[in-house]
Order: C-alpha cells, then sequence, then structure tokens
C-alpha cells in the first residue's frame, strides 16, 4: 500500500503525521487489495481568522476509487471521522460485491 500524505497551507509535525500513518495501517483489515492511500490536511478559511481543520482522504482499490472529506476543529478529530466514514464505504462496497 502506498500511503501519500500532502498537507495544503502549514507545515505538518511528525506527531499528526505518525497518527495518520498509524491509523491507515488499520485499513488493511478491511479490504487485501488497497494500491494507493491520498490524505490531504488542510487549512479552510484560511483568509478569516476561523480556521477550520480538513482532511480529506482517498482510497484507491482496483476498479474502485473511495473519497471522504471532513472538517472539525482539530486534524485528529477530522481525519478520525473521515477514516470512519471510508472504512464504511468499503465495507458496503465489499458486501454488495459478494451479494
Amino acid at each position: 500500500m502506498n500511503v501519500n500524505i500532502q498537507t495544503v497551507h502549514f507545515d505538518a509535525d511528525s506527531k499528526l503525521v505518525d497518527y495518520v500513518e498509524k491509523k491507515l495501517s488499520k485499513l488493511f483489515q478491511f479490504h487485501d487489495r488497497i494500491t494507493k492511500v491520498d490524505v490531504y490536511l488542510k487549512l479552510d478559511n484560511v483568509v478569516h481568522n476561523i480556521k477550520d481543520k480538513v482532511a480529506e482522504i482517498k482510497v484507491h482499490i482496483p476498479k474502485y476509487d473511495f473519497f471522504v472529506k471532513h472538517s472539525s476543529k482539530s486534524f485528529e478529530e477530522s481525519f478520525d471521522e473521515a477514516l470512519t466514514s471510508v472504512i464504511t464505504q468499503i465495507k458496503r462496497k465489499k458486501e454488495r460485491l459478494a451479494a
């Protein structure tokens, strides 16, 4: 599995990158043919004082792509919600293929 983590409008510290990589390693439990995972961490509303933290996850499986975007006040919370959503999508697709 190829993991690509990109940050937009800021530089991520190593603790955040390690957190994301550790959580992404659990994706193999849900599908064994994941080829690539793209994670985008962004600061939204940079022009204003309110800065939402946005996490986007793209999961590439042969013939299928899954995409999720979540925003909240912390990157960890945004990433966790996005990861939960993408896992749900993967499970749903796998159930449909099995039926």
